[in-house]
């Protein structure tokens, strides 16, 4: 059973009351077993991990490393080989796992996303996160909200209405223990049940969220409403080619995604941001997705990036759009 403790206290620690005060609806919805029948059964799955303190009264010493690749959480001396197997395959019925990637006591979670490359492109354009307030919107299993702590992050909060990346987060926040988790927390909820006006976190993410919004504008609105005058938003999303006036509307699918609804060309992302009033709006990155970077694995034994593409002609999707391509996109909120 989650013990949700800690994140209560750490939201009135950090004066969020406005929140806190819809948290425990927000996760009862969030969690709600009439919804997701499936949720108790990944709730019994993370019931059966040791958790890091009670891997010290065993004798065993927990490492936890943020500042890598691969999010690392390992016990010194090893776990036996029984128990490291027992792990993977309780790990393998929370699949399928879409963002690391992970080594948990020793099992590598090879994701269906290098988000570690995301990472790298990024780290060294944005402002320093060391003590600062964190956001990070649609952030998966939590990933990316881990290499935020690792770089040195006071509180991160991660948001995505998916149960079962909740689960995910959840076991690895359990492997680590407190002395490491204490600080990063998930909720089942996306960012329409963040109060608005917030004006709290010093950096909002939100990364491969725009996308999916019917309102992209509504959508930059709520992230700087939840800025402190003066934050910073990062912004990574699907973009295309062309100049401020270019905006691809896809007719039906994009990708084999029938949740795509805009996907603007930098400049015209450049334009919606300073349209809401941010400020300092510049484009630090572009990338193609690769099929190196998004593809199916042992942990994500799905359809992934090649079968969204043309078989002949890798530079479209199968629809005939252009491939994937995404841009990082950094701003701030004026005092």
């Amino acid at each position: 059973m989650t013990d949700y403790a800690p994140l209560y206290q750490k939201f009135a620690e950090e004066g969020l009351t406005r929140w806190l005060a819809k948290v425990p609806e927000q996760l009862e919805h969030g969690l709600d077993t009439k919804r997701y029948a499936d949720l108790p059964g990944w709730l019994r799955v993370v019931d059966k991990f040791a958790t890091a303190e009670e891997l010290a009264e065993d004798g065993y010493q927990v490492t936890v490393d943020l500042d890598r690749s691969a999010v690392l959480v390992k016990a010194s001396p090893a776990l036996p080989e029984p128990q490291q197997a027992k792990y993977r395959n309780l790990m393998k019925k929370l699949m399928p796992w879409r963002k690391g990637p992970f080594e948990l006591h020793g099992t590598y979670i090879d994701t269906e996303w290098r988000s570690d490359w995301k990472w790298d492109r990024l780290e060294e354009f944005i402002a320093p996160l060391h003590n600062r307030r964190i956001l990070d919107v649609g952030c998966g299993s939590g990933y990316h909200c881990w290499r935020m702590a690792g770089a040195g992050a006071r509180f991160v909060v991660g948001i995505d209405p998916s149960p079962r990346f909740h689960v995910q987060f959840q076991l690895i926040r359990k492997l680590m223990g407190l002395a490491d988790g204490n600080k990063v927390f998930h909720l089942p909820v996306g960012i329409e049940d963040v109060p608005a006006n917030l004006d709290y976190f010093d950096t909002v993410f939100s990364m491969g969220v725009l996308y999916h919004r019917r309102s992209p504008i509504d959508h930059l609105y709520q992230l700087k409403e939840a800025l402190r005058p003066g934050g910073e938003l990062v912004l990574e999303t699907l973009v295309v080619d062309g100049d401020a006036q270019q905006v691809l509307v896809p007719e039906d699918r994009y990708a084999m995604m029938n949740n795509v609804w805009y996907l603007p060309s930098p400049d015209a992302l450049v334009l919606w941001l300073e349209k809401c009033g941010f400020i300092n709006v510049r484009v630090v990155d572009v990338s193609v997705t690769t099929l190196d970077e998004q593809r199916s694995t042992e942990w994500m034994a799905y359809q992934s990036l090649v079968d969204f593409l043309d078989p002949e002609d890798h530079s479209k999707t199968v629809e005939g759009y252009p491939a994937p391509k995404r841009a990082v996109v950094l701003a701030e909120r004026p005092y």
